[in-house]
Formats: C-alpha cells, structure tokens, sequence
C-alpha cells in the first residue's frame, strides 16, 4: 500500500510539469548557450522522478515518518511549485527562491536518509546535482531577461 500511496505522491508532483508547460513565453525568452534540449527534460525527469519515489519508499520502509520523509514530502511540494511558479506565474525570481530551496530540501534529505537507507540517499544525488543545474539555468535566465519578470 504504501509504494501505491508514494507513486501517487511522485505521479501528482510530476504532473505540475505536464499542466504547466514551457510554452512559447519560454520559447521567447533568451537562454544561456549551455541550456539542454528540449527533449532532455522530460527524459532526465521521468528518471529522476522514479529515482525519487523509490527512494520515498525506502526510507518509509525503512522507517516510516519521521525527518527524512517529512525532508521527502517538503521536496515534493517545493518541485511542483516550480513549474507553477517559473511557467504559470512566469515568475523567474519567485522561482529562483523556491529551486534554492529545494535543492537545500534535497541536501537535507540526503544527510537524513543516510542514516536510515544509504541506497535511498544515494538515489537522491542525481537529483541534486540536476536540480543545482536547473537552479543555474533559472538564474541565467532570469538574468538575460529581467524585463520578463512581473512588476
């Protein structure tokens, strides 16, 4: 029951991704020479998202909630908001904040996990050293266009 329960949660954050899409804003917006494909995105995610719910029901196995998992559960909510913030909201600095934060989230929960799975912590780093990328990418972005940021 609980990997159903953990997919649905990973499957739910992943679809704020789906609902709020690049779109053409994005298209238009200048990007640094280094930004990835297009096509990477959804391929590095969909691996990276079931990295992180297997590694969610590890550590629930492992040892049910406690910091580690409430760490896991925070890293959900800041990684759909995200793409509401950066896409929906077309708020690259609101996003800016919110990817530092996860990226925190996810260090955090790698020191945690550690001590109750080392394989579910391990399954984590992919995921920072992706997230720390998409942090700079936000950033570079916002920086080349800082008119496209809402007043």
């Amino acid at each position: 029951m609980s990997a159903i329960i953990i997919a649905i949660l990973v499957l739910a954050t992943a679809s704020s991704g789906a609902i709020f899409k690049p779109g053409e804003w994005y298209q238009q917006l200048r990007r640094p020479s280094w930004t990835p494909p297009n096509w990477a995105f959804p391929l590095v995610w969909s691996i990276l998202y079931l990295a992180i719910g297997v590694s969610g029901w590890l550590v629930w196995e492992a040892q049910g909630l406690g910091l580690a998992m409430g760490l896991w559960l925070l890293q959900l909510v800041l990684n759909a908001a995200w793409s509401w913030l950066f896409f929906g909201r077309r708020r690259m600095d609101q996003a800016f904040v919110d990817v530092c934060a996860l990226f925190a989230t996810i260090l955090a929960y790698i020191a945690a996990a550690s001590q109750v799975s080392p394989t579910a912590a391990l399954l984590f780093v992919p995921y920072a050293v992706w997230v720390a990328t998409a942090a700079t990418l936000n950033r570079s972005v916002w920086r080349l266009n800082p008119d496209a940021v809402p007043g």
